[in-house]
Order: structure tokens, then sequence, then C-alpha cells
């Protein structure tokens, strides 16, 4: 709450934390504190869905990424290695370049069906291919490829420059434009997702010791895996066709959070996204302002910072064995 508050005064704007707190105090208890409208709409219309957005995403990508790597026993495994990221680029792609699909499906709407088919096709061919941990993340390696080749031959046959260059800056990842009904649509899927991981705790523990483990303490091990699997499916791709590409958050968070919490997923969940919510707050305000007026994608800021912080707790993990 404080990263956001502090958040929220970032800008060009003038804008004080009293000048928030009286908004949000007219806003949400009905109170009547004079505040001059401009300032207003910068924190009420823009800012602070912006915030909130980047907060959800940070969360409940965060959250993905703890649940692929019990899932798959890897810790690599990220919300993108069953290619949703891909099949929400090529989704977009095909809805603002060639016009696929009614006007109000708009960029979120193909999207969110672009990462829903590129998950189905990961099951399908892990599935055929006898349905080990492995054979799913090289499914989703092989499916990322294709839908980005796919994204790739779509800007390149059929669009023009204005067009590239839109869609190229959504697939870098940005929270421009996002408002209230993002937020409540980002909100409810990632506290849903959150509370479903929360009551599964121990089938999380489980499944880390392997599958032969979490069938003699009595897990049924596909269909949960399955159940699983669908929740991050759907929460990633909630989340992307909202903000666009954000990668490196599910991947890093969740190493972070276990050197404060151990690996019990009751405390892991809900400190990864407590992690992950600060983070991203932070990293799209400091995107925001450090390159003002134009802002840097939050996709590109999330990759400067996690490439090295990765590194780092590689070299950690290296010193600990």
């Amino acid at each position: 709450m404080v990263s956001v508050g502090v958040a929220i005064t970032l800008g060009p704007a003038d804008v004080s934390l009293v000048n928030v707190r009286d908004i949000l105090l007219n806003h949400l208890a009905g109170a009547d504190i004079p505040i001059r409208v401009s300032k207003e709409a910068i924190v009420w219309d823009d800012r602070l869905p912006r915030a909130l957005v980047a907060a959800t995403c940070g969360a409940g990508l965060g959250v993905c990424g703890v649940i692929l790597q019990s899932l798959l026993r890897n810790p690599l495994a990220d919300p993108y290695v069953l290619g949703i990221s891909s099949g929400a680029s090529t989704g977009a792609v095909v809805v603002a370049i060639l016009g696929v699909g009614p006007a109000a499906l708009g960029i979120p709407g193909g999207a969110f069906i672009g990462s829903i088919a590129s998950f189905a096709v990961v099951l399908l061919i892990a599935r055929l291919a006898g349905g080990s941990d492995d054979k799913v993340i090289l499914a989703g390696i092989a499916v990322t490829q294709l839908f980005s080749a796919l994204t790739s031959f779509v800007v390149f046959a059929f669009a023009d420059s204005d067009a590239t260059r839109g869609v190229m800056f959504w697939l870098l990842g940005s929270l421009e434009g996002v408002r209230w009904d993002d937020v409540a649509l980002c909100g409810l899927a990632v506290l849903g997702g959150i509370g479903f991981c929360l009551l599964r705790a121990q089938v999380l523990d489980a499944f880390a010791f392997g599958d032969d483990v979490a069938s003699s303490l009595g897990v049924s091990v596909r269909r949960e895996r399955i159940m699983f699997m669908t929740v991050t499916a759907l929460l990633t791709a909630t989340l992307v066709s909202v903000a666009g590409a954000i990668g490196f958050v599910g991947l890093v968070l969740p190493h972070a959070a276990r050197f404060f919490t151990g690996p019990l997923h009751v405390r892991l969940v809900p400190v990864t996204a407590l992690i992950g919510a600060t983070f991203m707050v932070w990293v799209d305000a400091i995107s925001r302002v450090a390159f003002s007026p134009s802002p840097l994608p939050v996709g590109v800021a999330t990759a400067l910072i996690g490439v090295p912080v990765f590194i780092a707790i590689m070299f950690r993990r290296r010193r600990a064995q």
C-alpha cells in the first residue's frame, strides 16, 4: 500500500501523498475535500489504476511461477514455458493488424483467445508425446517458437508502420491506458488464483517431491496437474491480455521469496504475491518516470532487472550447495 501511494506521486505533475489521501477519501469514504480537478483525474483515472494493475500482474505472474516450478520440478519454469505469452502475442497481432473478429473484441480479447489456444496446443502435443513433465516443457518451447514465428509473419506481411509500432509496444509489455475495469478483471483473477493455491497448498508441497510421492500421499496426480495448469493458463492469459508480455517476474520472484519463507507453499504463495506486487509497482513507476514523456515498456524494464537478479540468485544457490 505504501509503494502504491508513493508511486502515484511520481511523475511530471505535482501530486503529493496528502493529495492522494484526500482523493481516496473523497471516492472511497464519501468525503468532500476540495481537490483540483486535474489532480483528481491524474490520480484516480490514470496513476492509481495503473499502479493497481501493475501490482496484480506482479502478484499473479509470481504465483504462476510458484505453481509451475512445483508441478514441473524445474527451477527455470515460469508462466511462459507453456507458450501462453507467444499465443497472446499472436492473438493480439491477428486482431490488431488483420482485423479478425468483432470490433468489441480488441487486442485484450484477441490476446486472451490466443493464450488459451496456445495452451491447448501445448497440452495436446504433450499428451500425444507421453504427458511427462519434460514433454510439457518441450512442447511449450516448440509452441512458443511456432506462435512467435506466426506473430513475426503477420507483422512482416500485413502491417503498416503505424500498426507495427503500436503492436510492438504492446508486445514489449505496457500498462498505458489501463482503466478500472482492467483493475477489476486482473484483481478478481489474481485473488481467485491465490485462493485456489492456498486451499491446495499441501498438494503443491507433495508435487515438489515428485509424482510418485504425491500419489503415495493420496494426491490424484493427473487431475491436480490439469487443474493447476488450467488455473495458471487462465491467470496468465488474463494478465497478458491486459498488460502484454512481461517476462522474468514468474521466474525470479519465487526464488527470492523462498529465501524468506522456505519451501512450504502456504507461506510461499502469499509472500511471492506480495513481493511480486511491490516489485511491479516500482518497476512500472521507474519505467514511467525515467524516460518521461515516453515511458519505457514495463516488459523491457523487468527483463533488464530480472536477468542480473536471476544470475545473482544462481550464484548464491551454487555457493550454498
